[in-house]
C-alpha cells in the first residue's frame, strides 16, 4: 500500500481498532505455535486421561473476587526427594507432602499418584496418611507395590509409568476412613463414609457429637511410606492432588480441560482458516474476473456461466455433506470453501474490469502492442488492487463462521480444537442447562470479536478503495 493510501487508513480509529486486535490475535498464534505441541489436539485435548487430575466444571479462579466465601483453590503437591530410616532390617522412604488448607469449603475430589518404582527383593509396602492441623493422623492406603512373577528378575519395576489413585473413589480408603471415624467416636456406616468421601471426612472438624460443618484449617501433611528391603529400592516420586472449584482463568469443562487452553489454541486455529481461505479465493477469483472481463469472448462466457452455477449452490449443506461423508478435516473445511467461495468476487471484478479496460491508459498501451498479460497485471490489476485488498478481510470473518457453524454441528476437525467444538461440546453436555456460562460465553466473544476485526479493517479500508467517501471525510 503507498504512503499516501496508508496515511488515510491509518487516519481511521476502526483502522487502528482493528490493526490493533489483529495484531493481539497473531501475537496470541505465535505463542500458541511455539509453546504448545503438534499433536496438542489429539494427545492432549481429546485425552480424557491427561485432565483426570484435574477439577471437572470448575469456574475461574477470580470468581473469589465477588464472594465471601472462597472456593478452594486446585492444588498439586510434588515430591521426590523422600527422607531415609533404617528399623528392624527394612529401609523407610518417607515422602512427605504438605500444604496449606484456607478455604471455606471442602476439595471437589483427592488423588495421589505414585512414580515408577524399582525393588530387587520383595515388593516393597505402600502406607499413606495424611496428618491433619488438629493433630489426628488419618490412614487412607495401605498396598503393596504388586507381585513377582516366576519369570521375572531383578531389578523389578512397578508404576511404569505412573500409578494414579483416586482417593474419592477407593474402597480401601473408605474403609480405612470408616476405622478412623470409630477411633474417634464417629460410627457412620461404609454407605455414609463413602457417600461422604474422603474430601470431607479429612477436610471438616471432629467433635464428640460427630463430623462437623466447618472446615479445618491449617497446615496438611501427606505422608506416602515406602518400605523396601534393601537400600536401593526406590519409588520414583509421588503427587498429591488437592481439587480444587475454581480453576485458572477459564475453568474447566466437564471433563475436566482447562478451556484457557482450548481457547489459546483456537486463535491460530482461526487465523489459519480465515487467512488461507480468504487469500486463496481472493486470489482465484480476482484473476478469473479480470481475465474474464479483459479477454471476452468465449473465455468470458465459460467463466461466467461457471461463476453462475457456483454461486447459486447453498455452501453449508454441500460443507455438511462433504464432512460427514469424507473424515472432517481442516483443509478439507478449507479447500470446500475456496472451491466454491470465489465465483461472487470473479462476477464483481469483472464488472469493473470492463470500465476499466475503456480508459485510455489501457487503450495506449493496447496501442503499444503491449501483451494481454502485461496489461491486465501492470494496469488492470493495480486499479482494482484496492477494492480486492478490502474483498479479501470482509471475506475472512465467513470462513471463520463457517468452520464454527461446522465444528457447532459436530463436524469439526479432532485434531485441532476449536471455539466452534468448544460451544458443540459444551451444548451437547447441557452446560446451557446447568448455567456453566464460563463455557459456553468466552468461545462465541472470541468468535465476534475475530468477525469484528476484519470488519474494522475493511471499514477502514473503505476511504482508500472509494476516493469519493475520502473527500466527503
Amino acid at each position: 500500500m503507498p504512503a499516501r493510501e496508508w496515511r488515510v487508513f491509518w487516519s481511521s480509529p476502526t483502522s487502528k481498532a482493528g490493526v490493533l486486535l489483529l495484531a493481539s490475535m497473531t501475537i496470541v498464534s505465535l505463542y500458541v505455535l511455539i509453546t504448545y505441541p503438534q499433536d496438542f489436539g489429539l494427545r492432549i485435548w481429546n485425552n480424557p486421561g491427561y485432565w483426570a487430575d484435574y477439577p471437572k466444571e470448575a469456574p475461574p479462579s477470580w470468581v473469589n473476587l465477588f464472594t465471601a466465601d472462597k472456593l478452594p483453590e486446585h492444588m498439586v503437591i510434588l515430591t521426590d526427594s523422600p527422607a531415609y530410616t533404617y528399623s528392624d532390617g527394612q529401609y523407610y522412604k518417607v515422602y512427605r507432602l504438605d500444604f496449606q488448607y484456607e478455604y471455606s469449603d471442602t476439595p471437589s475430589f483427592l488423588s495421589i499418584t505414585l512414580g515408577p518404582a524399582i525393588f530387587y527383593g520383595r515388593p516393597p509396602y505402600l502406607e499413606i496418611t495424611v496428618e491433619r492441623p488438629d493433630g489426628l493422623t488419618v490412614p487412607l492406603y495401605f498396598a503393596t507395590a504388586g507381585t513377582v512373577l516366576p519369570e521375572e528378575t531383578p531389578p523389578y519395576r512397578r508404576f511404569d509409568p505412573s500409578q494414579r489413585i483416586f482417593l474419592s473413589g477407593e474402597e480401601q480408603v473408605a474403609r480405612s476412613l470408616q476405622l478412623f471415624l470409630r477411633m474417634n467416636n464417629v460410627d457412620l456406616s461404609y454407605n455414609d463414609v463413602a457417600r461422604l468421601g474422603p474430601e470431607r471426612i479429612i477436610f471438616l472438624e471432629l467433635s464428640g457429637e460427630g463430623l462437623g460443618e466447618r472446615v479445618l484449617k491449617g497446615r496438611y501433611i501427606v505422608n506416602v511410606v515406602f518400605i523396601g528391603d534393601t537400600h536401593d529400592d526406590n519409588l520414583s516420586w509421588a503427587k498429591f492432588v488437592v481439587g480444587g472449584k475454581v480453576y485458572g482463568l477459564s475453568g474447566t469443562d466437564r471433563i475436566g480441560r482447562d478451556l484457557a487452553a482450548g481457547l489459546l489454541f483456537g486463535f491460530p486455529v482461526a487465523l489459519l482458516i480465515g487467512l488461507v481461505t480468504s487469500v486463496l479465493t481472493t486470489s482465484i477469483g480476482s484473476s478469473l474476473g479480470i481475465m474474464s472481463g479483459y479477454i471476452g469472448g468465449r473465455v468470458d462466457e465459460i467463466i461466467q456461466r461457471v461463476s453462475d452455477i457456483l454461486n447459486n449452490i447453498p455452501l453449508l449443506p454441500l460443507l455438511i455433506f462433504f464432512t460427514f461423508i469424507f473424515k472432517p478435516s481442516i483443509w478439507l473445511i478449507v479447500m470446500i470453501l475456496v472451491v466454491f467461495g470465489w465465483s461472487g468476487l470473479t462476477i464483481v471484478v469483472r464488472s469493473i474490469v470492463l470500465q476499466v479496460k475503456s480508459e485510455q491508459y489501457v487503450e495506449a498501451a493496447v496501442s503499444l502492442g503491449a501483451p494481454r498479460w502485461r496489461i491486465m497485471s501492470r494496469h488492470v490489476f493495480p486499479r482494482i488492487a484496492p477494492f480486492i485488498l478490502a474483498q479479501m478481510i470482509l471475506s475472512t470473518p465467513s470462513a471463520i463462521l463457517a468452520e464454527a457453524s461446522l465444528s457447532f454441528l459436530g463436524l469439526g476437525d479432532p485434531s485441532l480444537p476449536s471455539w466452534g467444538q468448544m460451544l458443540d461440546y459444551s451444548f451437547r453436555s447441557g452446560g446451557v442447562n446447568i448455567g456453566l456460562w464460563w463455557w459456553i460465553i468466552p468461545p462465541g466473544v472470541l468468535i465476534v470479536v475475530t468477525g469484528l476485526t476484519f470488519i474494522l479493517l475493511s471499514l477502514g479500508l473503505e476511504p482508500v478503495v472509494s476516493p469519493r467517501l475520502r473527500r466527503m471525510r
